[in-house]
């Protein structure tokens, strides 16, 4: 069943390509897909080889809470996105291609929830990679192969510095996946040292995808130029690609005992927390739209980061909470911005006094989907934040300990700056002297992707009991 996962998506695009078939077949293949991953939520945990390269090095799949949570996440946030992406890109005069690519990187994705090893893990990330850089390709202007390119340079970096703790991990313990890591105690003692500098490279490495200080500079170059359906993912789902990796690497390989209170922690949390102020300190001075929500994206993911540096079990729910938060909100935000830019071509912040007055629906989305990712209760984004927070101060980790939680909240502030202004110029204070409501609202299928995504935004947080009850059993065997 998970292989066929993988495969429906990718064959789907390979056919899309060849065929130039689009309209129908992607929602049937995107249908089958959410399909086929709403049947392995409730199949039991389980883990098969699909080819056996040597005795080390072999291709593996499994399916476990962890995987279950990124993949209905991804299954389900993409079949949405893609409704919107139709009409968005009704007069575009290349959506066969986008939609090829937007399947084949779907398939990279669902190989990435699924792998059962790093080797697995390492080889659907780079795939996923390159199959996402045509996305931001799409439009061929010079800024957008710019822009493609220094992702594929970061995107590189970043897998050859994670590519180091694989080769680390093969030569001293193993590249399998399992709760709570895979050292032993005599290997973490003989060598400490190596094992905590492959930890580092790995982190820093796959959190590239995700936008950590220093290897952040290419979220704020590529979305501007990306159609708003590829932002939206790339924002919302494909950094989460990083996050899934630091976390199987970290929390199933090299293990919370070997990192917690070392060097590599401090380290780890240090470029977390500068990700988070830097990125929210830009947002607030950007301008263009779509670049501003790329910065607070640098921010955001850093709080997953942060999360996840704690090592405390609340940490650890906290973040993969956010994961799914963010995931939601984000892809909401952009697709509002998306849909601004669509109807009325203005791109700029100061451009966009009265459109609330003339896209009512898509406003409304966006200011509730900024709520929530400022943290306002009964938001989704208010509980993971929360968790955060919590898991912050059980770390144990002297001043760091209570100055996370600061600068998140310093964060918070700054977002509500740079995302409810825009409501506020939007709805109250706009008086259109920029002719930026010159547009109209967006067809059906855009908004209810906006309003799909509104909602689950509050529904995340007024019912998230369930599914903090899931990651705390997730957590359990980590810890």
């Amino acid at each position: 069943m998970g292989l066929i996962c993988i495969l429906l998506p990718i064959i789907g695009g390979i056919w899309l390509l060849y065929k130039k078939r689009q309209t129908y077949f992607v929602r049937l293949v995107l249908l089958l897909h959410v399909l086929l991953t709403g049947i392995l939520l409730f199949l039991p945990d389980t883990s098969w080889v699909v080819w056996k390269l040597t005795d080390q090095l072999n291709i593996v799949l499994k399916t476990d809470g962890l995987s279950r949570i990124f993949l209905a996440m991804v299954s389900l946030i993409w079949l949405v996105v893609s409704v919107y992406a139709q009409d968005y890109l009704e007069h575009d005069e290349n959506p066969i291609r986008f939609f090829a690519f937007y399947l084949l990187t779907l398939g990279g994705l669902t190989g990435l929830c699924l792998a059962g090893n790093f080797m697995t893990l390492y080889l659907f990330f780079e795939a996923m990679s390159l199959l996402s850089v045509p996305l931001v390709l799409h439009t061929m202007t010079r800024e957008a192969v710019a822009a493609a390119l220094k992702y594929l340079i970061y995107s590189i970096a970043g897998a050859s510095m994670a590519l180091i703790g694989f080769f680390i991990l093969l030569h001293y313990g193993s590249i399998e996946f399992a709760a709570g890591g895979t050292l032993s105690a005599a290997v973490i003692s003989e060598h400490r040292d190596i094992l905590l500098a492959g930890a580092l490279f790995t982190v820093v490495g796959f959190g590239t995808k995700a936008g950590i200080f220093p290897m952040h500079s290419w979220l704020p170059t590529a979305h501007p130029v990306a159609p708003a359906p590829a932002s939206a993912v790339l924002s919302g789902v494909i950094t989460k690609a990083g996050i899934f990796a630091v976390i199987r690497v970290v929390y199933y390989q090299f293990g919370v005992e070997l990192i917690a209170g070392s060097w590599v922690q401090y380290v780890w949390i240090i470029l977390s927390l500068i990700s988070v102020l830097m990125g929210s300190t830009l947002a607030f001075k950007e301008q263009i739209l779509k670049k501003r929500l790329a910065y607070s994206s640098v921010s955001q993911l850093s709080y997953i980061l942060f999360g996840l540096g704690t090592l405390t079990p609340t940490g650890f729910v906290g973040a993969v909470l956010h994961v799914v938060c963010h995931s939601v909100i984000k892809n909401g935000l952009f697709l509002g911005a998306g849909a601004v830019i669509h109807q009325t071509h203005k791109t700029k912040v100061r451009e966009l006094d009265g459109i609330g007055k003339v896209m009512p629906v898509t406003m409304t989305c966006f200011t509730i989907c900024a709520l929530a990712l400022v943290g306002i209760p009964p938001s989704g984004g208010f509980v993971s934040k929360w968790n955060l927070i919590a898991g912050s101060l059980e770390s144990g980790l002297g001043l760091i300990s209570w100055l996370g939680p600061v600068i998140l909240l310093v964060s918070a502030v700054l977002t509500a700056g740079y995302l409810l202004g825009i409501s506020v110029q939007a709805f109250i204070t706009g008086k259109d002297k920029n002719g930026a409501a010159a547009g109209q609202e967006v067809s059906g299928r855009m908004r209810n992707s906006q309003m799909l995504l509104a909602f689950l935004a509050v529904v995340l947080g007024v019912f998230s009991g369930p599914l903090i009850s899931y990651l705390e059993t997730i957590a359990g065997g980590l810890f």
